[in-house]
């Protein structure tokens, strides 16, 4: 299968590039930083020789780039799987945020995923399959002080897959939106003990769990947090 992964250079988007690749899928990622993304692309080859694994930085912030990179993935035949992964967060509230928050986070948390899903969709309708992952964030099911524009972002990529859900089920297209909750990257080190909170790989089987389901099975929702609670 071949398989799109957005934001594939860290944290939860390389746990799930690197589930894919471990068996035996092929990989078409992106992250902003390109110096990270290669780093990331040389690890996962070394690793995983048998499977072909292409990369090219994107900012998918922006419309244009986005498109771009969807048609860069296409240029490699119809994806099977897409996992609209990439994010940025900013904590504070919708109060005394800084202006032009909601604008940083609604582009790059919502746009992304419905650009670069527009994209990729039709070539998955004339298949009649394909399986979409929106990485959502626990903080689009319950509001909580400082998630401002970050949450409102998440919420929106919620009604965003439930939408899409919808439009998509009789092509055979199955849409999830996943719901993590604290999970131990870069933004958490040093903040809190790793074994408090999950590992970016919990993530990453839930999802490959969920995308090997038979075709009559829709995983549409999974919520997964730290088993002593959210922070």
């Amino acid at each position: 299968m071949n398989v799109i992964v957005t934001g594939a250079s860290r944290g939860i988007g390389k746990a799930i590039a690197e589930m894919f690749a471990s068996n035996g899928h092929n990989l078409f990622i992106c992250a902003r930083g390109e110096a990270s993304l290669y780093k990331a692309t040389e690890e996962l080859m070394t690793r995983f020789p048998s499977v072909t694994i292409k990369a090219k930085p994107f900012d998918l912030s922006k419309k244009e780039q986005v498109k771009e990179f969807g048609k860069w993935c296409l240029g490699f035949g119809a994806p099977d799987i897409l996992v609209n992964n990439a994010g940025s967060f900013t904590g504070s509230n919708v109060h005394d945020e800084e202006e032009g928050s909601l604008e940083e986070m609604i582009e790059t948390n919502l746009y992304s995923a419905y650009y670069l899903s527009r994209v990729i969709v039709p070539e998955m309708k004339k298949r009649k399959s394909g399986h979409i992952f929106n990485i959502s964030s626990i903080a689009g099911l319950k509001a909580y002080p400082g998630g401002g524009s970050y949450g409102i972002s998440k919420y929106a990529l919620h009604g965003f897959s439930v939408n899409l859900r919808e439009e998509l089920k009789t092509f055979n297209i199955k849409v999830t939106t996943v719901f993590p909750g604290a999970v131990y990257t870069d933004s958490w080190a040093g903040q809190v003990k790793k074994e408090r909170i999950m590992e970016a790989a919990d993530i990453a089987r839930m999802i490959y769990a969920a995308s090997q389901l038979s075709p009559a099975a829709c995983v549409e929702d999974i919520i997964i947090r730290p088993q002593l609670g959210d922070l």
